[in-house]
């Protein structure tokens, strides 16, 4: 097994999570402090149009602010968020039209690229991330949302973007966050991945889901592993969760005991699964493995998932921790 992992501590931090702004919600109803951050010369404003980001070229570094003006000087905005607050001064996300957003691209000025290239490349600094991931979400969320769902009257986004209302049937609509379980299934000295057709040739992952309603975290990590690979799991452990912007949900990351291991693949699911050992997930974690297979980068959840499992073993799902252990 490779021996050249960190420790925990020196780990990076998990993309899209550890947000450091004050999201100061007591000021989204606050009109005049609104209207003031737009004008203040303190603002800063992230800009997103679908999956793209706009970055400033500024000497050879990349900046994902700009100044309110400059944004609203880059064309008609899809919405536009009060996100909190950064050592006092107001982060705003604006989203623009694809067709704005093409245009930027020939700006010599300006880096207009995908929010997964921005985090798995370190484009800018993890700070900036978080704020990103949630403009994203929302500006998804206003794009999609525009009609009521009871009556399908055309909604005004109110409470600096986090809500949208309705004036006539009176209901408030607010930004949805899609939970989805990621989990990595154990059976003593080796784990199952899985590949996707989506994903680059020789990458290898954990299983994942959306949570149905009325169930569990827990239950939703049994039936998708059984729906997709057919193993059935017994103990279940939270391990992390990860804001993930694609385009509004919520990764939570467990570890998961199998207590039957014969693999029935649903095809239409997922590409193909395999049982892996734990040293072989600790040659694709360091990028060694003699086929050329590999894990998702440190930016996913997965990746911590399988990292944590190599350096620790089977041992970090018999803890005591109450449900789960059924």
């Amino acid at each position: 097994m490779p021996d050249d992992f960190s420790d925990f501590a020196s780990w990076p931090t998990l993309a899209y999570a550890n947000s450091r702004l004050d999201r100061a919600n007591d000021r989204r109803g606050d009109a005049g402090f609104l209207a003031a951050a737009k004008t203040d010369p303190s603002t800063r404003v992230y800009v997103i149009s679908g999956e793209l980001v706009v970055l400033a070229r500024r000497g050879e570094a990349l900046d994902p602010l700009f100044r309110f003006a400059e944004a609203e000087a880059f064309g008609p905005a899809i919405a536009t968020v009060f996100l909190g607050l950064a050592d006092k001064a107001a982060r705003m996300g604006l989203g623009l039209t694809p067709e704005t957003a093409a245009q930027l691209k020939t700006r010599p000025d300006l880096l207009v690229t995908d929010l997964r290239s921005v985090a798995i490349g370190g484009l800018v600094a993890p700070e900036h991330l978080p704020p990103l991931a949630a403009t994203k979400a929302l500006v998804t969320w206003h794009a999609r949302h525009r009609y009521c769902a009871k009556c399908g009257t055309a909604t005004q986004s109110t409470e600096a973007g986090w809500r949208r209302d309705c004036a006539q049937c009176g209901v408030q609509h607010f930004p949805r966050t899609d939970p989805c379980v990621i989990m990595l299934v154990i059976d003593g000295e080796r784990c199952l991945l899985a590949h996707q057709s989506r994903f680059a040739a020789g990458m290898w992952s954990c299983l994942a889901g959306f949570v149905e309603p009325g169930e569990t975290l827990e239950e939703a990590v049994r039936r998708e592993t059984f729906e997709e690979a057919g193993v059935k799991v017994g103990r279940v452990r939270y391990f992390a969760s990860q804001p993930w912007p694609f385009p509004m949900s919520l990764m939570v990351g467990c570890h998961a005991e199998a207590t039957a291991t014969e693999l029935h693949i649903d095809r239409a699911e997922i590409e193909d699964a395999r049982w892996v050992s734990r040293e072989e997930a600790g040659l694709m974690l360091a990028r060694q493995h003699p086929g050329g297979l590999y894990t998702p980068p440190p930016t996913a959840v997965a990746h911590h998932l399988i990292r944590t499992y190599v350096e620790r073993g089977a041992g970090i799902i018999t803890a005591e921790t109450g449900e789960n252990e059924r």
